[in-house]
Order: C-alpha cells, then sequence, then structure tokens
C-alpha cells in the first residue's frame, strides 16, 4: 500500500517544472477554448498566493471558494494549499442562507467566488457572518460600481501578489515546502439531509492517496481528458477534477456555462467520464425524446439495434465469447446507430465513465455499456474521499459497486451495515467530536450507514442506507423487505420519471410520489396535441396519469422476479403538482431526497394514499429562483395499480 508524503502545491510545481508547456486547464470563453500550461499555473497561483499571504491569510485559516469549475478558482485553492490554508468550496446553487452555518462554523473571513451572484450572497449574509471581511471575486460583469468595504476583483489581488513577492524573494517556495501530507488540505461540507451540513475534514494524505490509487486501478495518464462540470463543492466532482487532475497531471476543462455543457462535451470528447446517475438519466432521456421525434424507419431501425445491443453488448464490453454472426450484426449496428449515438452523447473518446453518488438502475447501466461506453460503478462518499470499491474493467455489473481496491478493508457489522477502514478516510468533523466518534471507531473503523455485503465474487452490493431499509407490516406482504431506494431508481429509469419517492417501511404495502420530467412528457404530450399550461397542468393530465401507471406496473412486473424485494411493488402512487426542489428542502444540493423533510412537508398526501381515497387537495409554499416566495395548489388525483404475484425461483 502506497503512502503519500507530497502536498498538492508540490505536485503542481513537479507538473511545472517536469512539462511547463503541457496544457493543464482549459476553459471557454466567448466560444473558444483558451488553455492554461501547467507553468502558467504554477505563476497564477504563486501571485494568488502572496496576495492572500499580503491580505492576511494564514496556515491554518479558512477560505471558502463559491462558483463554477473556473481556472481562476482551482488555483485560488491551490494558493491557499501553498499558504498551509484550508479551502472550503461551497455549492455555488446554494441561496444565501445556506451559506451562514459553514461560514461561521469554519470562522471564514475570506472568500473568492465567481461573478456577482455569489458576491451578492456574501454581502446579504455579513451582518450575520460580521467576520467575513475580504471578497474577491472573478468575474466583473456588474460590479463596476460596487463600493463594499473589503471587496475586490481577483486581478486586484493578483497585483498585490506581484507587489508582495517584490518584496518577498522565496516567501512562496517557503511556504510550499513548510507543508506536510498530514496538513489539512481541504474542508468538504456534507449535503445534511438530517440536520446542519458537517465539515469534512480531509489532508493531503488521504486524498492524494485514494486519487493515486484510483489512477493505478484504472491505469490513468497524463493524456487523459476531462469536462469539469459538475460543482466543485461535491467530492466527487473535486476528486475527478483536482486531487486525480493533479495525481495525474492529465487536462481539466471547464465549461463556458451549465447550458453549454452538452455542446462542450462534444467538443472535447473526455477520454474519462465521471457523473452522478442523474446526468446519465438525463442523456438518456434527450435521446429517447429525439427518437420519438424521428421518422418510423429510423425508430425501427434505432429499435431492432437496440434489442441487439442489450444482448451482446454488455458480453463484449466485459471481453466474454459472443457469436460470430452476432459480432457482425453488432459491428453493422455500430456504424449506424451506436457510433452516432456516442458521438451525439459526447461519449466517443470515453475509456473509463463511473457512476456513483447513488444507484443506478440496472437497466440505464445496461443500456451505456451495449452501445459500448465503458460505464462502471464505484462506491464511497465524502468521508472516506470517494474510492472505496472500483469495477474492475470486465467485471461491471448493475447490482454491485465493485471490489474493495489497493489499502481497503471492509466488514460487515452484525446489523447488516459496511464498515470501511482506509488511508483516505476523514481526519474528522469540524468541531463535532460527538459525529466523528459515532462514524469512526477507536481502531479506525468508518460507519458507512449503508446496508449491504460482499457477494461470492468479491463485489460490494449495496441495498439502500442502513436507516432506509425497513420492513412492511401487515397486508398480504406482511414482514418482505422494504428498500425505497432500490424502487424508485426503477422508476426513474423511465424517461417520463424524473424524480420518485417511495413509502412502505411499517406500512401495509408501498405508495410513491412522482415527478414527471417536464421536457420529456411535455414533447410526448405536444406530439399529441396535448395542451397544458405548466408543469401543475400537465402532471395532473388523466393521460398522463396512464403513461406514468404504464411505467409503475412495468417496475412491478420487474420486481416480482425478485423474491426478497417482491414486496416492495407500489399499490398506490400520485404524481406531485410541482416539481421536488432544492431551494424548498426537498432535495440536498446533490440530488438526494430529503425524506423526513418530504414526509412532513406532506404528510397529507401519504395519509390520502394509504386512507383509500381518490384525491387530495394540497397547497405548497415554493421559493422562485430570484427569492420570491408563493404558492403551487392542486387537487392530486391517486390511483390504483396492478401488482404481480412474486416469481418463485427453482431450488
Amino acid at each position: 500500500m502506497a503512502t503519500t508524503t507530497t502536498t498538492f502545491p508540490r505536485l503542481l510545481l513537479a507538473h511545472a517544472a517536469e512539462r511547463p508547456n503541457a496544457p493543464a486547464l482549459r476553459e471557454k470563453e466567448y466560444g473558444i477554448w483558451q488553455t492554461l500550461s501547467w507553468a502558467q499555473l504554477a505563476a497564477l497561483v504563486r501571485e494568488l498566493a502572496q496576495g492572500l499571504a499580503d491580505a492576511g491569510l494564514a496556515r491554518g485559516q479558512h477560505l471558502i471558494v463559491v462558483g463554477e469549475n473556473r481556472p481562476r478558482l482551482a488555483a485560488t485553492m491551490l494558493a491557499a494549499q501553498s499558504l498551509g490554508a484550508i479551502p472550503v468550496p461551497l455549492y455555488q446553487d446554494a441561496v444565501a442562507a445556506e451559506f451562514v452555518f459553514p461560514v461561521n462554523n469554519a470562522e471564514v473571513a475570506f472568500a473568492v467566488v465567481e461573478d456577482q451572484e455569489q458576491v451578492d450572497k456574501m454581502l446579504e449574509i455579513r451582518e450575520q457572518c460580521p467576520q467575513l471581511a475580504h471578497i474577491w471575486f472573478d468575474d466583473p460583469r456588474g460590479l463596476r460600481n460596487y463600493a463594499e468595504p473589503g471587496l475586490a476583483s481577483l486581478d486586484d489581488l493578483l497585483a498585490r501578489g506581484r507587489r508582495h513577492a517584490e518584496a518577498h524573494p522565496g516567501f512562496f517556495e517557503a511556504q510550499v515546502e513548510a507543508g506536510a501530507s498530514g496538513d489539512v488540505a481541504a474542508m468538504f461540507f456534507t449535503s445534511g439531509t438530517t440536520g446542519n451540513p458537517k465539515g469534512v475534514v480531509h489532508t493531503h494524505a488521504t486524498l492524494i492517496d485514494r486519487a493515486q490509487a484510483g489512477a493505478r486501478f484504472d491505469r490513468l495518464t497524463s493524456d487523459e481528458e476531462v469536462l469539469a462540470y459538475l460543482p466543485p463543492a461535491w467530492v466527487g466532482q473535486n476528486i475527478f477534477s483536482y486531487a486525480q487532475w493533479l495525481a495525474c497531471g492529465y487536462v481539466v476543462n471547464c465549461p463556458e456555462s451549465a447550458s453549454t455543457v452538452s455542446i462542450d462535451l462534444k467538443e472535447i470528447g473526455p477520454t474519462y467520464y465521471f457523473a452522478p446517475p442523474r446526468v446519465f438519466e438525463g442523456l438518456l432521456t434527450s435521446v429517447m425524446i429525439r427518437m420519438e421525434d424521428a421518422g418510423r424507419f429510423k425508430r425501427w431501425l434505432f429499435a431492432r439495434c437496440m434489442t441487439l445491443a442489450r444482448r451482446v453488448g454488455p458480453a463484449l464490453m466485459d471481453g466474454k465469447p459472443v457469436a460470430a454472426l452476432d459480432k457482425l450484426k453488432y459491428a453493422l449496428g455500430n456504424a449506424l446507430i451506436y457510433g452516432p449515438l456516442r458521438n451525439t452523447l459526447g461519449l466517443s473518446r470515453v475509456r473509463v465513465a463511473y457512476t456513483a453518488g447513488e444507484a443506478i438502475g440496472p437497466d440505464l447501466f445496461s443500456f451505456y455499456r451495449s452501445i459500448g461506453i465503458n460505464l462502471k460503478q464505484l462506491y464511497g462518499s465524502t468521508e472516506t474521499a470517494v474510492f472505496v470499491c472500483l469495477q474492475p474493467d470486465n467485471e461491471a455489473r448493475s447490482d454491485t459497486v465493485g471490489v474493495p481496491i489497493e489499502g481497503v478493508e471492509i466488514k460487515l457489522a452484525d446489523s447488516g451495515e459496511i464498515l470501511v477502514r482506509s488511508p483516505g478516510l476523514l481526519k474528522g468533523y469540524y468541531k463535532n467530536e460527538a459525529a466523528t466518534a459515532e462514524a469512526l471507531t477507536a481502531d479506525g473503523w468508518y460507519h458507512t450507514g449503508d446496508a449491504g455485503f460482499i457477494d461470492a465474487g468479491g463485489h460490494l452490493k449495496i441495498i439502500d442506507r442502513a436507516k432506509d431499509v425497513g420492513r412492511i407490516v401487515g397486508g398480504p406482504n406482511d414482514g418482505a423487505m422494504f428498500a425505497p431506494k432500490y424502487v424508485e431508481n426503477k422508476l426513474k429509469f423511465f424517461a417520463h420519471i424524473k424524480e420518485a419517492v417511495a413509502f412502505g417501511d411499517k406500512k401495509d404495502r408501498v405508495c410513491a410520489f412522482v415527478n414527471i420530467d417536464f421536457e420529456a412528457v411535455g414533447n410526448w404530450a405536444e406530439r399529441r396535441n396535448l395542451p397544458y399550461a405548466g408543469y401543475t397542468d400537465l402532471a395532473g393530465k388523466p393521460e398522463v396519469y396512464e403513461l406514468i401507471r404504464d411505467c409503475v406496473e412495468k417496475v412491478n412486473a420487474d420486481l416480482a422476479q425478485d423474491e426478497l424485494l417482491a414486496g416492495s411493488q407500489i399499490s398506490r402512487f400520485l404524481v406531485l403538482h410541482k416539481e421536488l426542489d432544492a431551494d424548498d428542502g426537498e432535495l440536498t444540493r446533490t440530488r438526494k431526497v430529503r425524506r423526513g423533510a418530504i414526509a412532513d412537508k406532506y404528510g397529507v398526501l401519504i395519509e390520502a394514499l394509504y386512507a383509500g381515497r381518490a384525491s387530495q387537495f394540497i397547497e405548497t409554499a415554493v421559493k422562485f429562483e430570484d427569492g420570491r416566495t408563493g404558492s403551487v395548489a392542486a387537487d392530486l388525483k391517486i390511483v390504483d395499480v396492478k401488482t404481480f404475484p412474486a416469481v418463485k425461483r427453482a431450488a
């Protein structure tokens, strides 16, 4: 097991010395890709570090970074680490009030943000966070007339850094040399599905060790191309586009904006790609929408080719034997459908693609592997520096999350909870000894909170969050296991379903809330000349209910094939009148369902589902993107769904 003795700034300087002109970062600006070499990046980091030092940032202090993926924000994190300070990336789509706890918890006096939107949030919370004295911004648009104390541009900070460097030659190098691998490198705040988020403290050693272990597992080199488009505050994005970037020296590309990601994906053609299941769901939904609009022959050809792909594609990806005729047919399908489809998705050059963050539906997983994309699953969390289990290239399966990789030990508690010991474990939760003691045992085991087991092939299988796995009580399925996330993921495979929340623990049957995918269902409605006036109107259409009922019954038929989870079939459902939203406290910033908050907020709907009512009126408060509040009301229809007898397997 390798143990790192380096730091992120030292890795940066090593790349700059060994390959100064190689590209390190690219940013698309005004439609043109701009390249920053390793030498240029090192010079930028040096100036930023000296500017921050001149402003008073010292070893052990925290600096928050808020914005999309931008080269100068990544350089700011490296600059802070060069001084022994600790960058704390926060979610750029969070409302101002969500910043108050982390800023005060970490006693933050320094902030570097992307643009006017983020500056406004920082200024809004200053009264509650009086120690927030220094705010620098990257993009000056709209900020010309701002005259707030302590507010300046990154260009001003860089100029300050140049003056400091002239007065203190050798300062930067001495600061980098003073850093140790055991120093704290970053702090990531968890999404906080219950209560306040917790600050997860990681050292250079933990992050770099796991980054290097993952790189060795997939044989990553400096030749990889990565697209950085997910929130930098999410540890997954940080590992793939920061820790592994510096460990391997590959190129990280920053899209122009969130709206151009799909275009930029096609232009860059990444070789190493990472996305949570919701992104892969969205890509597949866009494909299905386009196919529904295609002519009859194209739809027929697509259906025939995909039937073949589902049958032989995964076997080809895994290097298993396939009949010669099927190989020939697949090659033809590759020329006509699979190749153009990979190109349309922007994944034509992908060598390794990973999904993580939550379980992915087996059909969704199979789709990508069947068209020749090496999509694999990994298992990890913020607390484990992501990499715990990874799937080998020829052992990618939808029902496992891979094998423990180098340095990782796994054991199961008597309750079925997965415990992990690894060089990548968190140092602790910031200012929260009780939570640290609850998560970490005295002998170094981390309580993941997930329920699962190791199968005969050495792969880890995750059932659900340990606290969410329940039992059906009463009725014909009394005592049956209920795994809500498993059921929800099956529903979300359908292009017309964006989100789902299943209920059933300690109840006599399973019921569900469904969010339609507004784009997919809207397209479906328009082709049928079905008029609608917004999301709420479309969600309540009888025709839409029949569309969703068909999806739910297909899920039930699939669940009936699984003896263990056949009792989790859905008996009743309703389509929610609004989309579940992080701003309304219903989802985390990483789009994980806040079950407790939803159960409290929509208790009247849950009661109606289990009371056998045919409809239920509800009025819900909502928060708009501009900060205004309002309400959405509807009389929601509740429908019963066909369930199926469990299929008994032969002994």
